[in-house]
């Protein structure tokens, strides 16, 4: 399969990687004038929990193909979508008309619907998905991790053609398929985590300096409770880690977080160690969603003003 990922971000360069080292081939678009800047290769040191764990620490000079042009009568086979948010718009405005027979792969956290985002591609190639892993880049070096089961969804009453062909892709290249039965709920839910953490991060800093904070993460679990009443009024069903959060002391939450999830010589740490994008784009789309429904949301609106406007 000849595969097309679009921007050379941390989740497309680990997944393009797998996809070649099974077989395929792989290149990324890349707006103009990145070609030069970004260069003819990565620098991988990742965390690969598809491999046994002697071997999971990945170290390689890795060279990838760029192009800055995506023409109308291209051969991909499958273009691969995972960008920020507020980058989704700008990218379908620019694939939209270049699109052509590929299957388009949205592997993206969204909090509105992604159906009526990704108009005027046609639904028919749409398949929707969600990574397991993360990470960031320093200079050239790509920071990451993926773990072994990614995510998968369907808004048809049974998946299509192309969505059984994508995860064949990935079952081949030794990943593990789970199907979500909402996964416009499951996207949400992992969004509010996501926001959660955001909010950390607009009070101190850095992704880095939240994940080392027992008080940070404990802040972490407040905020997420707090959008509980939005995940609602949003029609969202709560996923099991939102319920648990909701149930459990932040306390305990945190402690958790802290000494499990986000321990130091763990994977999770790492991954969200390195992770430096700007903040703030999905907090504000949280926060005007509390105002629309009128929910009192006082920890996010406490950090409105921290937002880069």
């Amino acid at each position: 399969m000849k595969i097309l990922f679009f921007g050379r971000g941390a989740i497309g360069t680990m997944y393009a990687w797998a996809f070649e080292n099974a077989g395929h081939t792989v290149e990324f678009y890349v707006r103009e004038g990145r070609k030069v800047q970004y260069g003819s290769h990565v620098n991988l040191e990742l965390w690969d929990t598809r491999r046994s764990k002697k071997d999971r620490i990945v170290k390689e000079k890795w060279p990838i193909v760029i192009q800055e042009e995506i023409q109308e009568n291209h051969d991909y086979d499958l273009i691969f979508i995972s960008v920020n948010p507020e980058q989704v718009s700008s990218v379908v405005k620019y694939l939209a008309p270049r699109v052509g027979n590929a299957t388009v792969l949205f592997f993206n956290n969204y909090w509105q619907d992604p159906q009526l985002a990704v108009h005027p591609i046609p639904a028919s190639q749409m398949v929707y998905g969600f990574p397991g892993g993360g990470g960031g880049y320093e200079g050239n070096t790509l920071y990451g991790g993926m773990y072994k089961t990614v995510q998968f969804g369907t808004y048809e009453s049974e998946p299509t053609p192309r969505d059984l062909t994508v995860r064949k892709l990935f079952a081949e290249a030794g990943f593990k398929i789970t199907v979500q039965k909402d996964i416009q709920s499951w996207l949400r839910n992992h969004y509010a985590f996501n926001v959660a953490m955001e909010i950390e991060v607009l009070k101190r800093g850095s992704f880095a300096k939240v994940v080392s904070s027992p008080e940070a993460l404990t802040g972490l679990s407040r905020n997420l409770k707090e959008m509980i009443p939005v995940l609602k009024a949003k029609g969202s069903k709560l996923d099991v880690m939102t319920k648990v959060v909701s149930a459990l002391p932040s306390r305990v939450v945190g402690f958790l977080l802290s000494h499990v999830v986000f321990s130091p010589k763990g994977m999770p740490y790492a991954l969200v160690e390195h992770n430096h994008y700007k903040v703030g784009y999905a907090v504000q789309e949280v926060i005007s969603e509390a105002r629309k429904h009128g929910i009192n949301a006082p920890r996010l609106y406490a950090v409105e003003h921290l937002i880069a406007k």
